[in-house]
């Protein structure tokens, strides 16, 4: 049983408002109100300086049982939701993968499922580890990203992006945290992504909710609960009203869904349901036993939903 043996989160140290984004987000008085208290955004977090090495390389760093084990680890795998990220020929998990020592470990990047990446990337390490069949392997998943264009920046009428990186350990069996199913989805009609316009871009808006509630219950299917036995949610952190909507739909109480970061830390691409994982245990949301459902949905559009036990 593919598990996750510990999660690290960098949160880089530029707190900025919204607000202060106007002029280089282009957005129109309306269009800033309708971001602050409608989609209930007020900062996102930024790394002035640095790379994307960089704060993979931070995220890494807080892992705090990396050290010792760097030869157990068989894979690194960079989720990613831009399909590039640095200039040819640079690759920055090939970077990270040299300066952690981790001399036996095959890198890879995956970007297929844009900001679902993340949840792609724990399923394949699972996986891979489950195929190998060695006790003691482990596989390690990087996420965070650089907003360096207006494109990366924001997704317009719907979140502001940060930079918050996250690192995760995976194991074949012994963490606390254990994988008990995922599924996901891909609509291939609104492959467009942000080009989308006219009556696509109003139907992708009309079925979102009911596609995320469609492999949320199939997530709960396959790991024999029904969705009402979740014990809290960790959202991607697009915006709140997403989650009003769909709570509204399925009838889930939204006190159930960990909110907090979406006003402090904007939506950090792959990294959002490990970043709210860390924060919901530091702040006593999770108990031992507690089931929680990770959800993620990237430009594309693919729906993914991966549900734990903690």
């Amino acid at each position: 049983m593919t598990v996750l043996k510990e999660v690290a989160v960098h949160l880089p140290s530029q707190r900025v408002a919204v607000r202060s984004l106007q002029e280089e987000l282009h957005l129109t008085d309306v269009q800033l109100k309708v971001y602050e208290r409608f989609y209930g955004l007020s900062h996102i977090l930024r790394e002035p300086e640095g790379t994307v090495y960089d704060l993979l390389m931070a995220a890494a760093g807080e892992l705090g049982t990396l050290h010792g084990l760097e030869r157990r680890i068989r894979y690194v795998i960079q989720a990613r939701t831009l399909p590039v990220a640095t200039p040819y020929p640079t690759s920055a998990v090939q970077e990270v993968t040299r300066s952690l020592g981790l001399h036996r470990a095959q890198a890879f990047v995956v970007f297929h499922h844009a900001c679902a990446s993340g949840l792609l990337a724990v399923d394949i390490a699972g996986r891979l580890l489950e195929r190998d069949g060695d006790p003691d392997a482990l596989a390690l998943v990087l996420t965070g990203e650089k907003t360096f264009t207006i494109a990366a920046k924001m997704v317009p009428d719907v979140a502001v992006n940060g930079e918050g990186a996250a690192a995760i350990l995976v194991a074949p069996a012994g963490g606390r945290d254990q994988v008990l199913s995922y599924a996901t989805r891909t609509h291939g009609r609104f492959s467009e992504g942000l080009t989308l316009s006219g009556e696509k871009l109003a139907e992708f808006g009309e079925m979102y909710p009911k596609a995320l509630a469609e492999v949320m219950g199939e997530a709960a299917d396959r790991a024999g609960l029904a969705l009402t036995d979740i014990d809290l949610i960790l959202p991607h952190n697009v915006n709140r009203v997403s989650w009003v909507r769909l709570c509204k739909l399925i009838g889930f109480p939204l006190d159930r869904v960990f909110l907090d970061n979406i006003p402090v830390t904007g939506h950090c691409f792959c990294a959002d349901p490990f970043l709210n994982l860390r924060s919901a245990c530091s702040r006593g949301r999770l108990k031992p036993g507690d089931t929680y459902l990770m959800a993620a949905v990237g430009l594309g559009a693919t729906f993914s939903a991966m549900i734990l036990k903690h």
